[in-house]
């Protein structure tokens, strides 16, 4: 849910990010809300309330963020999928606009239809939606394809580069001035990535192949620039209820999986059925897709950025860990430094701008 991380990053000037698949899809929240430190004992009830919620929104997204790529790979029999990934991908953005409904139905139940929550719309206004919906679906797509050439760790790492593609891209569209800081943070989360993928116990100097640098760079140039794109047309209406943005959005993105399941798997759907090869690993990674967004949202509305900077940094490390036991990944000192440096290029991202 790109759409509404784009806003509430806007409204609370935080820093770009990524998700975008992660990134896509952060509405369900309005302007975000302070949220102090754990309070004191004795201090009043409501402060300890925020401290709870922050904290659980928190690990949900840590959960999340760690356990998708995870979900991927574990998808996988014999090293293929044995299920539609252009399904897998129809249903996820299926249930995001489900959810986007479901987020509408109570505004309107609470605070009554008015011109900016309505769904009907102008052709003009719905007319942008195809090009980040289109870019979204290739985008996803290769989130699937490229773990042929990097494994679950490694993907972690690499993704974080639409932090720096979003930038730039913000810079030559938008003429959003970027801080010192954060083109430091860029060489930094370079140098971090690269790092993390050097291979000393082999002649190859890099882990992941030339293939999976460029899918990663590929993902991450459509990430940003479908990020770009989604601010500018929630600028020509920033009154626009977010939740009818992202609906738009997802209904755009649900006829072109469409088009990709008749064009890719078309055969496989009609004489092996539309579910195929799905078990309750595939289930659980379209329901941890659609949610992250929602975790992001409720991050931006009970927390802050950093905290979601702090998610990203351990949840780089939890799949690195789990990988060890779930697929035999060899965690090297080579990739702890090298992610930990991405996490402080990270950190320094998010800080720069409002020190700026």
């Amino acid at each position: 849910m790109e759409y509404r991380k784009i806003k509430d990053e806007d409204k609370v000037g935080n820093a770009i990010d990524d998700d975008i698949e992660n990134l896509r899809g952060k509405a369900l929240s309005g302007v975000a809300v302070p949220v102090r430190d754990m309070p004191v004992f004795g201090g009043s009830s409501s402060e300890l309330s925020k401290w709870k919620r922050k904290s659980a929104v928190t690990l949900a997204l840590t959960i999340l963020t760690s356990s998708q790529a995870i979900l991927i790979v574990w998808s996988k029999r014999a090293g293929k999928y044995e299920y539609s990934v252009t399904t897998a991908n129809f249903l996820v953005e299926a249930l995001k606009c489900a959810l986007s409904l479901a987020a509408l139905l109570r505004i309107w139940r609470n605070e009554g239809v008015t011109d900016d929550n309505r769904l009907s719309t102008t052709l003009d206004e719905v007319s942008v939606y195809p090009i980040p919906a289109a870019l979204y679906l290739i985008k996803n797509l290769l989130q699937y394809y490229i773990f042929a050439y990097v494994d679950a760790p490694g993907y972690q790492i690499l993704k974080n580069l639409n932090i720096i593609s979003t930038g730039v891209l913000y810079r030559i569209i938008l003429k959003k001035k970027l801080s010192e800081i954060q083109w430091a943070a860029f060489i930094l989360l370079c140098a971090g990535c690269t790092t993390a993928q050097l291979n000393p116990s082999s002649d190859r100097v890099l882990q992941t192949p030339f293939q999976g640098w460029v899918m990663a760079i590929v993902m991450a140039l459509l990430s940003g620039f479908a990020g770009v794109y989604t601010e500018a047309i929630i600028k020509k209406r920033p009154s626009r209820n977010i939740n009818v943005q992202n609906f738009w959005l997802y209904v755009f993105g649900m006829g072109f999986n469409a088009i990709a399941i008749l064009i890719q798997d078309f055969d496989d759907v009609m004489n092996k059925g539309f579910f195929h090869g799905y078990s309750l690993i595939t289930t659980l990674m379209i329901l941890n897709h659609a949610l992250s967004g929602i975790a992001v949202s409720m991050v931006m509305k009970y927390a802050d950025n950093i905290v979601k900077v702090y998610s990203t940094s351990v949840a780089m490390l939890l799949t690195a860990i789990i990988s060890v036991f779930l697929f035999g990944f060899h965690l090297s000192l080579a990739f702890f430094l090298g992610s930990t440096v991405v996490s402080i290029s990270i950190y320094l991202h998010s800080i720069g701008k409002v020190q700026r």
